[in-house]
């Protein structure tokens, strides 16, 4: 049996733990770090679960100093990750870790420091870095077919962003801007492609739709503008067809003065080659306009690829020839990626494997990400280092 234990057992982490049941592989959870611990052993005992075997905490060092762990998932809010994961390090544990891995400069040079000092294998929730369709494009890219890569045009039009300014998301002490929420993924497996070092990026973003002068803690049940709003219970069913039937709800306000986030941004980088890479993502996108996904040219050829299709195409340059690969991913989480990274670790926690998605890909991801919103505040190029450095 692999003894697992959990540092905030929220919907992400159960998620993770679901997938790694299904492989079989003796995965248990005995232990759990969360603030909700009631809420939690109800929840398993409704889901036909038996919590007797879990050790339930609300101190993380506890936790880990009294129970013998092969693993820990933590899958706490945003601004936790880092110093959470410090504690894992400092045991010296196998660890997933939720993205982003740090969400300031503090943080993340506290957790890099210790991972130097650390012999815990991490494998970082970066799904995207292993789904079919970009191993695919790795393969194609590594075997010379396009030639090298020497531009790049990434996109990430999310069809689901309301989730950032009408939920908890929406909290930017949390989530520290979208940058680090969405891009910290595209940028991973943009980096995991390429296989060069970034070195320089600038970036931009803009707040033109979730904003407004409704008030601070305004919610769906208390508006007067149900059929005003898009946004509304009674637009969800009877317009966009999302509900069925008009259900109140608590969601608050995405144009009240107190909602956070950016709507849209985008980033462009230099790597040490001196090709550079532009970036850019939309939250307000929906239905059919969603779309995430990369075009990358090189002298030989053009290779496209978009989660949203699970289609990948090669454009040859020289001859009359275009390739098309269709993958079918419509029954896995995060276009199959999540279930890579569920048995990857599992592989880990048995000693059997190394990170698909190690935790200096994550350190590198969420770096670009906080250079990004600092350039974009201060309309400046950034260089992709740590301020000691």
């Amino acid at each position: 049996m692999l003894r697992l234990g959990v540092i905030g057992y929220g919907g992400r982490a159960q998620g993770v733990i679901g997938i790694m049941n299904k492989f079989n592989a003796g995965v248990r959870v005995t232990a759990i770090t969360d603030i909700r611990n009631d809420e939690i052993a109800r929840q398993l005992y409704e889901r036909g679960e038996t919590p007797e075997h879990i050790a339930f905490y609300t101190d993380a060092d506890e936790m880990l100093d009294r129970e013998k762990l092969d693993g820990v998932l933590i899958g706490t809010r945003c601004s936790l990750h880092a110093r959470m994961a410090v504690k894992v390090l400092e045991r010296n544990l196998p660890l997933f870790l939720e993205k982003p891995v740090a969400t300031n400069m503090q943080d993340l040079m506290l957790l890099r420091d210790a991972a130097d000092r650390s012999s815990s294998e991490v494998v970082v929730s970066f799904p995207l870095r292993v789904t079919p369709l970009v191993r695919l494009a790795k393969e194609i890219i590594d075997s010379g077919k396009i030639g090298t890569v020497e531009h790049v045009q990434a996109w990430n039009n999310v069809g689901y962003g309301i989730c950032y300014y009408m939920a908890w998301y929406r909290d930017e002490n949390e989530t520290q801007g979208l940058f680090l929420q969405k891009a910290t993924h595209d940028f991973d497996y943009i980096n995991y492609l390429l296989g060069i070092k970034p070195r320089w990026i600038c970036a931009m973003s803009s707040k033109r739709i979730y904003k407004g002068d409704r008030p601070a803690g305004l919610t769906c049940d208390e508006c007067d503008e149900w059929e005003q709003c898009m946004e509304s219970p009674y637009h969800l069913f009877f317009t966009r067809a999302e509900t069925p039937e008009v259900r109140k709800n608590g969601r608050p306000c995405g144009f009240a003065v107190d909602t956070g986030n950016e709507d849209s941004g985008s980033a462009l980088i230099e790597y040490e080659t001196g090709m550079h890479v532009c970036y850019t993502q939309n939250f307000f996108a929906r239905r059919k306009a969603h779309s995430r996904g990369a075009r990358l040219l090189g002298y030989k050829g053009t290779l496209e690829f978009d989660w949203a299709t699970d289609e990948l195409r090669v454009y040859m340059h020289h001859i009359p020839r275009v390739e098309t690969y269709k993958t079918d991913t419509t029954q896995m989480s995060h276009g199959g990626g999540d279930t890579v990274l569920a048995d990857n670790f599992i592989r880990v926690m048995r000693g059997e494997a190394k990170s698909v998605a190690p935790l200096s890909a994550g350190i590198l991801s969420a770096l670009m990400c906080l250079k990004a919103k600092e350039s974009a505040a201060t309309r400046t190029f950034q260089e992709i280092e740590f301020p000691d450095e």
